[in-house]
């Protein structure tokens, strides 16, 4: 009955928001909040090491549906092995990752249990949303990734000619498709950083939309730089879902500016270059009221003499 009565004092989360947390319980907290997110991504890489082999076999689908990478004897799609543990060591480099994927709800949450007590509400409930539009954003960047590696592989294939025999090695190719997936991946996010501009207020949505035709060249180029393929198909995919990303999060940024009411301020329809208007009717002045004069003022009283100093009390008292 005694444990039932006895008073709960704050939360950590309650004591790191309001400052009451000291240094030492700060770093307390983030040595165990690391060795928790350690310890899911040790066992997160367990079941990766026991994945590995399915997720290579996955990686290597847009090269081994190619009828140019499969074995006229066999049928077989082969790869080529240059050092005895390369297969190994590719074998962990996949755990490695699938790991991270399998212990990232784990190691994202202690993340931000860590981080969420500094920030205000408004600014824990953003970053909800953006969260939650990461993770798909990721997700369509590397399906995209899939398609253009296809794409591309067929087309440098077909460029090679029949009279010579393609045969890839398995730790490039695994690295080149898992770098492709991962810079399209990234690449998607940029919409969350258009709209980050546009919801702490650094730039409005009609001037995000007054920079289409710059945005529109960066994509393009950006995409020509980062495609690792030479072929067409890859840029235009990737510049294409970029601009349609783009203007969808302006589209998201016109409902948030009409739903705060930005653009309904006293000078927000001039431009930056326009002189405001002024107005020249002047007023007329009229006449004030009439001020009486005061009184004279009275003669000061008398200052008293100050008291004579008690003799008991000698200079030290």
């Amino acid at each position: 009955m005694a444990f039932a009565l006895r008073k709960r004092g704050p939360s950590d989360f309650q004591r790191a928001a309001d400052g009451s947390m000291t240094l030492m319980e700060h770093i307390r907290e983030l040595r165990n909040r690391l060795f928790r997110a350690s310890l899911a991504i040790l066992v997160g890489f367990g079941f990766g090491i026991w994945l590995a082999t399915p997720v290579r076999e996955l990686l290597s689908k847009p090269y081994c549906d190619l009828p140019q990478a499969k074995d006229p004897e066999t049928g077989l799609c082969k790869f080529v092995q240059l050092g005895v543990a390369d297969v190994f060591l590719l074998n962990l480099k996949i755990g490695l990752w699938v790991g991270l994927i399998i212990a990232a709800p784990v190691w994202l949450y202690q993340l931000w249990a860590f981080i969420a007590p500094g920030l205000h509400r408004n600014e824990r409930r953003y970053a909800y949303v953006f969260t939650a539009l990461a993770a798909p954003l990721f997700a369509a960047g590397a399906v995209l990734a899939f398609f253009v590696t296809t794409k591309g592989l067929e087309f440098l294939l077909d460029v090679s000619g029949d009279d010579i025999s393609t045969t890839l090695e398995v730790t490039r190719y695994i690295s080149f498709v898992t770098n492709l997936i991962l810079l399209f991946g990234v690449a998607f996010e940029f919409p969350l950083i258009v709209l980050m501009l546009n919801f702490v207020g650094l730039a409005s949505a009609r001037k995000l939309l007054s920079w289409w035709r710059v945005a529109v060249f960066v994509f393009f180029a950006f995409s020509a730089v980062v495609t690792p393929t030479p072929d067409p198909f890859g840029m235009t995919a990737l510049a294409i879902c970029l601009c349609a990303l783009y203007f969808a999060a302006v589209g998201v940024a016109f409902i948030n500016d009409k739903r705060r009411g930005r653009g309904k301020e006293v000078y927000s329809d001039l431009s930056d270059d326009e002189v405001s208007p002024l107005e020249l009717d002047p007023e007329p002045v009229e006449a004030s009221a009439r001020v009486d004069f005061s009184g004279p003022v009275g003669a000061p009283a008398p200052v008293a003499a100050p008291a004579p100093i008690d003799r008991r009390f000698d200079d030290m008292t």
